[in-house]
């Protein structure tokens, strides 16, 4: 049984950390990342496509893996997870950010309101200043993150967009309302 145990932790190790075989290494974020619904699985799956440099650069494995790790400190020491959801882990207060990265909100309301001409650029001005942002009926509270901060919060979203996260959340960015 022991034997069984140390096989079975070794091989979801192997599935679950950055490189591991669903989830890929931290310089994925040099990558555009889509979705696609995958017929045979029947749920939607990340499409790691061409290059496209997040904030204008090409990060090494090194430097995205430090980045990385910039990115999860400030999500720890900022609290996130009291008010967001990351792989449905956390609070329901604030918006799942799983995904938050392929929200097209970004693009369609975001870059105009903030004057960003990226989304990337989108998404640290509202994490630097969310205080002058709209947010429906809820508002986050501005964390004074300083800009390589905010950077570092924006890779690692686009990262974790990039998982494979077996079809969760289900129907992201396709739920349709009724009027």
């Amino acid at each position: 049984m022991l034997v069984v145990l140390a096989f079975l932790t070794i091989d979801s190790l192997d599935a679950s950390r950055a490189g591991g075989r669903h989830v890929p290494n931290y310089d994925v974020i040099n990558h555009h990342i889509g979705y696609t619904y995958d017929w045979s699985r029947r749920l939607e799956v990340p499409v790691i496509g061409p290059t496209e440099p997040l904030f204008g650069k090409t990060y090494t494995l090194q430097e995205a893996t430090d980045l990385m790790s910039l990115g999860k400190l400030v999500i720890q020491s900022r609290a996130c997870m009291d008010c967001h959801t990351f792989f449905g882990n956390g609070a329901y207060y604030g918006p799942d950010l799983t995904k938050a990265w392929l929200d097209p909100a970004w693009n369609q309301i975001w870059m105009p309101m903030t004057g960003s001409k990226t989304r990337a650029e989108a998404m640290v001005e509202f994490l630097m200043h969310p205080d002058q942002y709209p947010t429906w009926t809820r508002r986050m509270p501005n964390l004074h993150l300083t800009h390589p901060e905010a950077e570092a919060v924006v890779a690692y979203l686009k990262w974790m967009s990039a998982i494979d996260t077996n079809g969760f959340p289900a129907h992201f960015g396709r739920i349709e309302t009724q009027n």
